[in-house]
């Protein structure tokens, strides 16, 4: 089961770090994507490791801004998210990629674990 944390309410300009913690299996982080969701709107995603790890793919939305990474001893992946907008208000959920891929299609990951709120507001 993958659990997101790390989530809260951030002034615009600052940052959070999210992780996605895996329970009961080991993660190979390389197949870790993050995803959000606005309340009414549909799932996007926001990065993710391509098949085997060989690149990070970010959406234009969040690209220079947002950087994620993994510890395989911690069994952790992390989205860092700094120069936090209003828009980047949502759920942000951690799923697992259970078919390969070069980029983040929604469609290619499961085991969705449980989000956590980020709420950027001033």
């Amino acid at each position: 089961q993958l659990q997101a944390s790390g989530g809260g309410l951030v002034q615009p300009g600052g940052s959070l770090r999210l992780s996605c913690t895996a329970s009961g299996f080991k993660l190979a982080y390389y197949g870790i994507g993050w995803f959000r969701q606005v309340p009414g709107k549909e799932r996007e995603w926001v990065s993710c490791f391509s098949s085997g790890g060989r690149n990070i793919v970010y959406a234009d939305s969040v690209r220079g801004r947002f950087t994620l990474s993994g510890d395989d001893a911690k069994n952790t992946v992390y989205l860092q998210m700094n120069s936090l907008k209003p828009e980047d208000t949502a759920v942000y959920y951690c799923a697992l990629r259970h078919y390969p891929g070069d980029n983040c299609e929604i469609f290619d990951f499961g085991s969705w674990g449980q989000g956590t709120l980020v709420t950027v507001s001033s």
